[in-house]
Parts: structure tokens; sequence; C-alpha cells
């Protein structure tokens, strides 16, 4: 195929001319490799190809049905941000740190959305709506921010504060994982020792107590049923526990099933106060990111509504955006539908009082952060004894059962 480009030198100097490639990204990586910066390149001629043939037909459909559409991980994302905005900060436009970013090969699927976006870029697409057609990688918050970058003027501080957003918001969620790490080793830990030896110890130890004859104390009676019935019906009780995790994912993903799951997450104990307190540190802190950005409030509000991972909460945000209008307090809304905390919604009436709703919006986020993390704290620290004594005591029970037996034979034997 051939290109015509349009493209600028180190000089700044307009630079015109056609080059043959198999394709245009083909084409636009010829015309970097000179060292021109491409502008615009269009395609002029197609070589004569033959007719497809219904041998190269399946052959198209076969590729198709495999991709899938590239996705940036949260972390990709963080390290995009971090970049794009490090470059802008030196001095680079935005066609420059996006070429130099596309020519980088990390082998993930980000390399294929920034090539997209700076392909876009050169045909004239501003940035924020080349993201716009990323949903799964740049959410809403993210694209709302650089349209307001591109109107300002000061992409590369929006890109800053992008990233200051996201690292919090990153740092906050590996706090909550991280606390759950040591109590599922635990809990894995301890079933994996009782599914052993329910399936491979108490049934060599059974067989030795058959042949004894002797009369079983009952707690080892009761163990080796245990046994015997994991033995038989091991494969159906499993079937069973995958046919209802699978049933239970799909009724959770279901919005009544959504509702009734985060309306308990919100009440249970422990766990209530990191879920609260996580979804009231986002809230806080991307409305306080967007407002001190420009976004209007009504927007901005839309756009939290879609972070907030929580129904419950969501559902109070869509409620009250709606009900506020034109001079109307954000505050009195969030306050009458009784599902944020009174003093969150009243340090929120003072900031709407004082014309700084941002800092205030700051300051309940350093607060819930806070809490979140005493919350996380409060929760491993119970939560680990309490799994401990509970492995120690079914992995106990095996122990004294079989001890019971034992000494009872003996004893029976007179040794």
């Amino acid at each position: 195929m051939i290109f015509n480009y349009i493209a600028k030198d180190k000089a700044g100097q307009r630079v015109e001319g056609s080059i043959e490639a198999n394709d245009r990204l083909a084409a636009l990586r010829q015309v970097e490799k000179t060292g021109l910066i491409p502008v615009s390149i269009t395609s002029v001629t197609t070589p004569n190809k033959p007719k497809a043939t219904k041998s190269t037909a399946p052959a198209a459909k076969f590729s198709f049905s495999f991709n899938k559409t590239p996705r940036m991980k949260p972390r990709e994302i963080l390290v995009f941000s971090t970049e794009l905005s490090d470059l802008l900060a030196s001095g680079m436009n935005l066609g420059q740190a996006l070429s130099t970013l596309a020519n980088r090969k990390t082998g993930s699927s980000s390399d294929d959305i920034i090539r997209d976006l700076r392909d876009q870029i050169i045909q004239g697409t501003t940035l924020s709506d080349s993201m716009a057609k990323h949903p799964k990688s740049f959410p809403s918050l993210y694209v709302s921010m650089v349209k307001v970058g591109e109107a300002s003027g000061a992409l590369a501080e929006i890109m800053l504060r992008l990233v200051e957003h996201y690292e919090r918001m990153q740092d906050m969620k590996e706090k909550v994982v991280m606390a759950l790490v040591y109590p599922i080793i635990v809990l894995v830990m301890g079933i994996g020792t009782m599914i052993f030896s329910m399936v491979f110890v108490i049934p060599k130890f059974s067989a030795i107590f058959l042949e004894m004859g002797s009369t079983l104390p009952l707690p080892t009676r009761m163990l080796i049923s245990l046994s015997n019935g994991m033995l038989k019906y091991g494969w159906l009780v499993l079937g069973l526990t995958i046919l209802g995790s699978f049933l239970l994912n799909r009724y959770l993903n279901t919005m009544e099933g959504k509702q009734r799951w985060h309306r308990i997450q919100l009440k249970a104990p422990f766990i209530k106060g990191i879920v609260a307190a996580s979804t009231y540190a986002n809230f806080a802190r991307t409305l306080s990111t967007l407002l001190s950005n420009g976004v209007p409030a009504l927007q901005a509000l839309t756009i939290v509504e879609k972070t907030v991972d929580n129904v419950v909460i969501a559902a109070e945000i869509r409620n009250a955006r709606d009900r506020v209008t034109d001079g109307t307090t954000i505050s009195g809304p969030l306050a009458a539908g009784k599902v944020f905390p009174p003093l969150m919604t009243d340090m929120l009436a003072i900031g709407e009082q004082t014309g700084d709703m941002a800092s205030a919006l700051k300051h309940i986020a350093h607060r819930y952060e806070n809490e979140l993390n005493r919350n996380v704290k409060l929760f491993t620290t119970a939560l680990e004894p309490i799994l401990i004594v509970v492995v120690a005591l079914l992995v106990g029970f095996i122990a004294v059962s079989i001890v019971m037996a034992v000494f009872n034979i003996t004893s029976g034997l007179g040794v």
C-alpha cells in the first residue's frame, strides 16, 4: 500500500512525502525511524490483490473469535499515567510523549492501547475522546479529568493529579488484600489438613481398630463415620459445592443479589468497618479531585457513582444527585438518605458554607483512610487468633479421638 504522510522534522519544519508499507501502522513506524514526527498518514493506493477465496474465510473467522479487546490492568494504568505525566512535564508535546511510550514493547495489552492512542492523536482526535474508546481501561473519572486538562491547557498537571489519585486508591486496595492474605493461608492449610487426615490417615487407623474388635469411644466412632462418609460421598459433596458456588455467583451478579450482599457487608461485624471506610474514602477523594479540577457538581456525582463499588451507597449517591438542583447543597440530600454517616455530611456542609468543598472532602477522605487502617488492623488482630483456635480445635479433635481409641484398646489388652 502507498501512503502519503505529513510530518515535522526536529526544527519544526513541515515535511511531506509518500512511503510504501503493508499497513498504516507499518508506515507510521517507517516515518518515525527517519527521525520525523508524524502528523498525518493517509492511504493513497492499494496494490491489486487476488479475490478472497472461500478457503481464507474460515481462517479470518477463527482469528476473530479468539481476539479479545485489549485492556489495561490497574497497575498498568498507573505506570502509563506516571510515565506520560513525566514526559509531558519534561517539555514533550502529547504526540511525542505517546510516540515515545508506543515505541516501548512490554509484551502486555497496554502496548496495543498506547499505539491506538498515538494513532488517533496523529489523526487529530483529542486524548480524552481517544481514551473514551477504551472504557474498560480508562473509566469515566479518568476521561473527564483529561478533558478538563485539555480545556485548561494543564494536561501535565492533571496527569500528575491522576497519578496521585490512583496511587491512593491502589494503596487502599492493597491494604485490604494484604490483610486477608494470612487468614486465608491459615484457613486453607487447616482445611487441607482436615481433608488429608480424613482421606488418608483415619482409614488406616479405622482398619486397625476393626481388627482389634474393641468398642471404640464415641468421638472415635464419629470421626470414622465422617471419614467413611467423605470417602463414599466426597465427590458428590464436591460437585454440589461447585454447583452451589456457581449458582451463588450468578445470583450475586444480579442487581437483587448485589444489593443484598452489599447490605450484608455494611452490617456484618468487622467487615462493615472496612467496607464503609474504604467506600467513603473513595467517594470523598474522587469527588474532591473532580471538583478541584473544575468538573461541575452534578457531573462529578455522576462519575463518582460509577466508581463506587457498593451498589447500596452508589444508589444513594444517584438519589442525592437527582435531588440536587441549582443552588441546592450536596450535603443535604446525602444526609437525608441516612446511608452516609452524620459526621461526614456535617463536615461536607461546613465545606459548602465556607465555599471550599474540595478541601473539606480531602479532610473527609483523610479521616476515613485513617479509619480504614484502624479497621484493617482490628480485623486482622481479631481474625487471626479466631482462625488459629478453630483450626486447632478441628485438628485437636482428630488427634484426641485417635489417642482415646488407642488408650481404650491398650487398656483392654492389659498392656
